[in-house]
């Protein structure tokens, strides 16, 4: 069990995870359609979509679980910390904090809204017009976490029994010790 995710309150549950996944990109979707409707910026091959977002620990003892991932957007694609509640912003907005995300640390910036409560994100590509479509920049999310997560250590494999080496003679005579080669 990795000891940076949190099950042990109902609040870290997959369901709250699943239920804050769906308000983060319905507020971004959102976002999309109303705010930023017609500007350039916008790359038409991408859609809004959270890659890979796990709970992790808080920030500080007794605070809120955060949920840890990348947010893809037409506009932009960031790491993002986000709370299991709705929260308020607490004077925090655009604010800069360093954070642990995984094995590394990064400046993330406050950001809050309404719809989803304070946040915060830490960028990664923007504008998104490299991107040639939706596949790419998730591949690139998946590719960002891998890098900054750690791995799980694989299962040690018993090492494989190796073939005693012939002597020197034999192996220049081609034979091996059990045909009557002897050294």
């Amino acid at each position: 069990m990795n000891p940076l995710v949190r099950t042990d309150t109902p609040s870290a549950s997959p369901v709250q995870l699943a239920a804050r996944m769906q308000a983060l990109v319905d507020f971004y979707r959102h976002v999309q359609t109303e705010r930023m409707a017609g500007i350039p910026l916008l790359n038409p091959a991408l859609s809004v979509e959270a890659v890979g977002f796990e709970w992790a620990s808080p920030v500080e003892e007794g605070a809120e679980p955060v949920a840890e991932g990348v947010l893809i957007t037409p506009w932009f694609m960031s790491l993002l910390r986000l709370p299991s509640m709705n929260l308020p912003h607490g004077h925090r907005v655009g604010c800069k904090f360093v954070r642990n995300f995984g094995s590394e640390r990064f400046d993330f910036i406050g950001a809050h809204d309404p719809a989803i409560g304070y946040h915060e994100t830490c960028a990664l590509f923007s504008p998104m017009n490299g991107f040639t479509g939706q596949d790419l920049a998730r591949e690139t999310a998946q590719a960002s976490l891998a890098l900054v997560r750690p791995q799980p250590e694989p299962d040690a494999v018993p090492p494989v029994a190796a073939e005693p080496l012939p002597p020197r003679r034999g192996f220049f005579m081609a034979r091996r010790p059990d045909a009557g080669a002897s050294a």
